[in-house]
């Protein structure tokens, strides 16, 4: 069984940081941690790293991410999901949710098939762990870069198959339509997250679905009914109600700085989730490219169609962390949560993933000080390394 150890690292656990540390994976799980140095372990190590002094952190889980590199979830290519789920492990994600958008139901079930048969780790990438729904049961007033065309209540006949294939975790649709509250209860009844997108609903109207179980705001701000002083909307929804979980797209393009902010000092560290929301043209030059029969322009990291609607981005989790962490001055050893734990605890995976603790997947990421990913391990395998000989 391969053993992994890593020493003279910055451990950030549940129970606050170690300011130096030690932890020893075993097969795909988290053996035992501690502070300090390691104590006399076994000679059959299979590798020893010295971390000299970076941080060991859970593995970024990215809820909401459409694609990379020149591939995208809605092309149904494993090999697609493959070169995306390698570029992830660049960039310290661990585990993913491919994400489908506002498409024809075969599209969307081809899909879902080609994750279905990828799901889990592979070589050199995170690890998929099922699918995000995000659309067509949208708001087509509220429709963002979602083909509006395409966007409708949902029907029985087309949303249960995609429910009853067993791969979604959570589940995007705007509450307010009345078609929609039915696809709300047989979420709940399935384990499926739901989550307020590209809405148009009121205060009124979050506070009715909130206790029908929706649990969650997709990128928070966007494509949503903004908060006023007289009707506060979904973003006051979200900025107060405790049960609502908020995704972020932390770019500085979809949501400036004070914004992102306010949202960590209203919902606190804990309610917050970093999500990306990338699209094909991550980690690729500007330039155009294919969103279904549409174009996307890629230009200084923006992700626009032509009449200048932003349409995802090209953001990866480990920016997202550094302009978190500029934007609310908030230590790392602090914000961690938002790019793992509370992802997890989203679509009920937390007793696996999502934190350094004993027994659960070694899945981790070991970031410099200006969490530039160094090393990323995904369930006790080495898929990213940037380390030098003399570390390892």
């Amino acid at each position: 069984m391969q053993q992994i150890l890593i020493y003279n690292a910055q451990i950030l656990t549940p129970q606050g940081a170690l300011p130096v540390g030690w932890l020893l994976t075993e097969g795909r799980r988290i053996a035992r941690l501690g502070p300090g140095q390691p104590p006399d372990l076994p000679a059959a190590i299979s590798q020893a790293i010295d971390a000299r002094g970076m941080t060991l952190a859970p593995g970024f889980i990215d809820l909401h991410v459409h694609g990379a590199v020149g591939h995208e979830a809605m092309d149904a290519d494993p090999d697609g999901l493959r070169a995306m789920a390698r570029f992830y492990a660049q960039h310290g994600v661990t585990a993913f949710l491919p994400t489908t958008w506002t498409a024809p139901e075969a599209e969307i079930l081809s899909a879902l098939r080609v994750i279905g048969r990828c799901l889990g780790p592979s070589t050199h990438g995170a690890c998929i762990l099922g699918a995000h729904i995000e659309g067509p049961y949208l708001n087509a007033s509220k429709c963002g870069a979602q083909d509006p065309a395409l966007i409708k209540p949902a029907d029985p006949d087309e949303a249960l198959p995609l429910l009853d294939s067993g791969l979604v975790r959570l589940l995007a649709l705007a509450p307010e339509i009345p078609g929609n509250g039915w696809l709300i209860d047989a979420c709940v009844e399935r384990g499926i997250t739901v989550s307020a997108a590209h809405t148009a609903a009121t205060y009124a109207d979050m506070a009715t679905v909130v206790t029908r179980g929706v649990r969650q705001t997709t990128h928070t701000f966007n494509a949503m009914t903004p908060l006023g002083h007289r009707e506060p909307g979904v973003v006051g929804a979200a900025l107060t109600m405790p049960e609502l979980a908020c995704e972020l797209i932390a770019d500085n393009i979809h949501v400036h700085p004070v914004a992102m902010r306010l949202l960590v000092q209203a919902k606190g560290v804990s309610g917050v989730i970093l999500i990306t929301d990338a699209i094909r043209g991550a980690g690729m030059p500007d330039g155009e490219y294919p969103i279904d029969n549409r174009v996307v322009h890629v230009r200084d990291g923006a992700v626009r169609l032509p009449d200048g609607t932003l349409a995802g981005s090209t953001l990866t989790m480990d920016r997202a962390l550094r302009n978190i962490l500029a934007a609310t001055g908030l230590p790392l050893s602090i914000a961690w949560p938002m790019t793992s734990l509370n992802a997890a605890r989203a679509i009920g995976i937390a007793e696996a993933k999502g934190s350094l603790e004993v027994g659960k997947d070694a899945d981790l990421v070991l970031l410099e000080d200006d969490a530039t990913p160094r090393l990323t391990v995904v369930e006790g395998e080495i898929a990213f390394t940037a380390l030098s000989e003399a570390a390892r």
